[in-house]
């Protein structure tokens, strides 16, 4: 008889801890997130309960997504990650989940997210990263952040979406590198057609000029009226010279090659005022080398572009032009006192040569990994600053 009871008592202990360990994993699964509803007991028979807060159709829509999708606590723990954002890191989806997202960045960026994560408690915000893989690879990436619901506590949490910025920035490089070949072509274009104008038209405008000058000191004080036309013939052809030549300086300007970039800035700026009446003022430390040569054309067809913008649109009475090397730096700041747009919205008037003008200085800059940034405000000027950072491999030469 006792053999038989505790048989019996055996079986229902072993039935227990089944059902325990069938409650545990049940339980695990739903904290995991892994189960959306449950077929229990109910007053008419067997019912299918669904869980508070599931969201089955959110969360296969979030899985089948390109991009990774994460949410976290404030202290950078990763709550839930699909697989994309696993796949991302090629890291597995087990590993991921209950880690740090701090341990896929580098020190610097992890320091950058902080910072950002702060801001975006309250309302969200987007930046740009790499992702340290866990096979040593680097992925550029975009991250959106948005707030969340509370998790129930005083925890909140934050969700983000991150986006493989690997296609777009070998798009950017090839845009890039389209750019780059365009101004080559362009530059090669503008020094044989300046060349070919110096060569042949002037030269052929200059023996016209002589011969004029001929024409009117072989004609008679008798002849009044024909000396005076061929005088006036002389002074026309010695006008279209200097302004052929003046084209020829623009296109291919041998004083930059010749001299240099401090030469080249102030004979523009004595040109511009003799033409324009705009007082120009060069001011800065005369360089004591010379910079690379794409560097110093970039700086020259920069001012060139800014000094057009300030004829045709400023109505200023007078532009700064600032030269200066900032140890590996170069800078060049043109103010001016004109009357000034807004960036963020050009009247309707500028949309067409001026909008191709800023974009045309900032190519010209990035062409020779430099930036620039545009300030102005109505009534009270513009204000463009070109950097340009000489790297250790493309130094100024001497």
């Amino acid at each position: 008889m006792k053999s038989a009871r505790t048989k019996n008592l055996t079986k229902e202990l072993a039935a227990i801890r089944q059902r325990l360990d069938e409650a545990e994993e049940t339980l695990r699964a739903i904290r995991d997130g892994e189960v959306d509803a449950l077929m229990g007991a109910g007053k008419k028979g067997k019912q299918v309960f669904t869980l508070a807060g599931a969201e089955h159709a959110y969360r296969i829509l979030i899985e089948a997504m390109n991009e990774g999708a994460l949410t976290l606590t404030t202290e950078k723990t990763i709550l839930y990650a699909n697989q994309c954002f696993a796949r991302m890191v090629n890291c597995p989806l087990e590993r991921v989940t209950g880690g740090s997202f701090c341990r896929f960045l580098s020190a610097a960026d992890g320091d950058t997210l902080r910072t950002h994560l702060k801001k975006a408690a309250q309302t969200g915000i987007k930046i740009q990263l790499l992702l340290h893989a866990c096979d040593g690879s680097k992925l550029p990436v975009q991250i959106s952040i948005r707030p969340l619901a509370k998790d129930g506590g005083k925890n909140k949490i934050i969700g983000m979406v991150v986006t493989d910025l690997t296609e777009s920035r070998r798009t950017e490089e090839m845009l890039r590198a389209l750019t780059q070949r365009v101004v080559q072509v362009q530059e090669a274009e503008r020094g044989q057609v300046a060349l070919e104008l110096h060569d042949n038209i002037t030269q052929l405008l200059c023996a016209i000029l002589v011969r004029s000058q001929t024409l009117a000191d072989q004609l008679s004080t008798h002849d009044s009226p024909a000396q005076q036309e061929a005088l006036k013939l002389r002074d026309l052809l010695g006008h279209t010279a200097e302004e052929l030549e003046c084209i020829t300086r623009n296109l291919r300007p041998g004083v930059l090659e010749l001299l240099g970039l401090d030469a080249v800035l102030r004979a523009t700026g004595t040109e511009f005022t003799a033409r324009t009446g705009v007082r120009v003022t060069l001011t800065g430390v005369a360089l004591s080398t010379r910079l690379p040569p794409d560097t110093e054309l970039a700086l020259y067809r920069i001012l060139q572009e800014a000094l057009k913008n300030v004829h045709k649109h400023a109505r200023a009475q007078q532009v700064s032009v600032h030269l200066a090397r900032l140890g590996n730096t170069v800078q060049l700041l043109i103010k001016d006192d004109g009357v000034g747009f807004n960036t963020e919205r050009q009247p309707a008037r500028r949309k067409g040569t001026s909008r191709l003008g800023l974009l045309g200085m900032h190519e010209r800059a990035a062409y020779v990994g430099g930036t620039l940034t545009v300030k102005s405000v109505r009534r009270t000027g513009t204000e463009i600053e070109v950097r340009i950072l000489l790297s250790p491999g493309n130094p100024a030469v001497n």
